[in-house]
């Protein structure tokens, strides 16, 4: 046992000095290090030759140069190291100085007093360290510190940081804010330019999207024509039927070229009528559509017993280039120079007018279609009086009452769109023109196409189609106004106008976000002016339910077709 025990206590003591003894080489090897390194810092420090000093600079504060003068002074003259730091202090505050009055240049602010006091307190910085008594006496002398001229020198400097400090304090706070507010216009400026890039590069997009033909309804065109071809038999055309012609009946005009928009029309018509059998609709559109808009009509016939007549517009053979000028005008070389004019305008400008973007750049006003509604009388000469609605509105009511209407001895009767300054005459019309300033008011309020009751008795009796004729030829070289159909409806109808209560017509769907609901709710018809059309992708999301309610889900070819609704 007692063997065991001397054993251990030996080995404990054999491991405690084999600790210490590596202690102490750990502590040798480290002294010899710090040795070293600091020989090596001493051996630069002297080899080091101090910088020659220029005349106009003053003393050099950094660098080797700094650390080799400063090494010198402790072993020399205490004073020195003095020296330098008052001048190191010196220069600071002119560094500093000099930040605060590029800070005022840059800012651009009304403070010339403040910068030209900034700019002489850093030049009398510089002149403390030139004078000749004080580069004589302390900086080019290889001898001694003066003390007394180096106390004159210390309190000139510190007398001069201190009114630099107090300068500085006094117009810190506003340097400061002044820096922030000019940080914020500039990136208000970097926003909003992007913001105006974004906002051309969005319409540019939409009105692509307005222009174009969706896939969709390309589609359905092409499913309806393929059923046609298919199963000819089924789809021969019928007798014309009395009802089209019977003035006692209700009677619609629609000309389109879009199968599924004007199915919403007729579907929203019928559904809140109250004796659907009485209503008449009359749809023209152009011949490539004609077919299908014939099979669409066989394939989902009207419910509640409606009428529903479909013809091209080649089939009212009176309307040739030799009676219509916007048909002689569409042959014209000198129109199509001017549409292609300002298309290329309209492509290539950024500063023009959104609404001349609109109009200009849209072939659908070079359509005999949209010329269509002037020639009302003529086409259907038994009636009386004709409702005219446009393919992109949505009917809420019933519309009999308009069929009742005292017109005053009228033509047209529409809702009015002026309000304030907005939608005059002036806005439609060139009035630098002498025959548009004889004959017009620029103060006129303007109306709206899109739903427009006419009494065809009337415009027969003041020959409105003649005016139209007039004001149409006048315009050939567009300098009474630019293409489009409302300008010429304007003159054409001016006086002849009955103002219609706003219900009956709200507008404004395909292009203003802020229409109240409550306005929706009141309103007859609702109308998708503008680009953002119910059937296409860019179509607002809070108005666009109002539309796709109306559309016949339940036909196979809106199914196959995708309409994403």
């Amino acid at each position: 046992m007692a063997v065991v025990a001397r054993s251990g206590r030996g080995g404990g003591g054999s491991a405690f000095s084999s600790a210490l003894r590596s202690f102490f080489s750990y502590r040798i090897f480290v002294s010899a290090m710090f040795t070293l390194l600091f020989f090596a810092t001493a051996s630069v420090l002297f080899s080091s030759h101090p910088a020659h000093l220029s005349d106009n600079s003053g003393i050099e504060t950094t660098g080797r140069a700094y650390m080799h003068r400063t090494f010198l002074a402790l072993k020399s003259d205490p004073l020195k190291t003095r020296l330098e730091l008052i001048h190191k202090q010196a220069s600071d505050h002119i560094m500093l100085v000099n930040a605060y009055a590029s800070y005022a240049r840059k800012l651009k602010l009304e403070i010339s007093k403040q910068l030209k006091v900034f700019d002489d307190m850093a030049q009398n910085f510089s002149d403390v360290g030139v004078k000749p008594m004080y580069r004589t006496a302390l900086f080019d002398s290889d001898g001694p510190v003066d003390e007394e001229i180096l106390r004159q020198f210390e309190k000139e400097v510190k007398d001069k940081i201190k009114v630099a400090r107090l300068m500085i304090a006094e117009n810190k706070e506003s340097y400061d804010n002044q820096l922030k507010i000019q940080k914020l216009k500039d990136t208000i400026f970097a926003v909003n330019e992007l913001l105006i890039k974004a906002k051309k590069n969005g319409a540019f997009a939409s009105l692509i999207a307005a222009r174009s033909t969706p896939k969709s309804l390309h589609c359905l065109a092409m499913r309806l024509m393929g059923e046609r071809i298919a199963n000819p038999e089924k789809y021969r055309d019928e007798e014309p039927k009395p009802e089209f012609e019977d003035p006692l009946l209700y009677h619609y005009a629609i000309f389109s070229d879009n199968v599924i928009a004007v199915s919403v029309v007729v579907n929203s018509v019928v559904s809140n009528s109250l004796e659907p059998w009485k209503h008449v609709f009359h749809i023209v559109t152009d011949k490539m559509n004609l077919a299908a808009m014939k099979v669409w009509f066989k394939m989902r016939p009207v419910a509640g017993g409606a009428y529903v007549e479909v013809k091209a517009v080649e089939e009212f053979t009176f309307l040739n280039s030799s009676y219509v000028p916007v048909l002689r005008q569409i042959e014209s070389a000198n129109l199509q120079k001017v549409y292609l004019d300002n298309k290329a305008d309209n492509e290539t400008s950024e500063t023009k007018d959104e609404k001349n973007m609109k109009s200009s750049g849209n072939t659908k006003h070079l359509s005999m279609l949209d010329h269509l509604k002037f020639y009302l009388p003529e086409m259907y000469p038994k009636l009386h009086r004709i409702l005219l609605l446009d393919d992109d509105v949505v009917v809420q009511k019933d519309l009999t009452a308009l069929w009742r209407v005292d017109l005053d001895n009228k033509v047209n009767g529409a809702v009015e769109t002026c309000f304030g300054s907005f939608h005059r005459y002036a806005h439609y019309l060139n009035f630098s023109h002498p025959s548009i300033k004889d004959k017009f008011n620029p103060k006129a309020c303007a109306w709206a196409f899109g739903m427009n009751i006419f009494d065809l008795d009337a415009w027969r009796r003041e020959r409105l189609t003649d005016q139209y004729h007039y004001w149409q030829d006048l315009n050939e070289d567009q300098t009474l106004w630019k293409l489009g159909t409302l300008p010429p409806g304007l003159m054409t109808f001016y006086s002849t106008t009955k103002s219609l209560d706003k219900t009956w017509h709200v507008l404004g769907l395909g292009y203003n976000p802020s229409i109240s609901m409550d306005e929706i709710n009141k309103a007859a018809v609702i109308h998708f002016n503008g680009n953002m059309k119910p059937w296409l992708d860019i179509a607002m999301n809070q108005f666009k339910h109002l539309w796709t309610k109306y559309v016949d889900n339940e036909m196979e070819f809106v199914q196959m077709c995708n309409f994403g609704l």
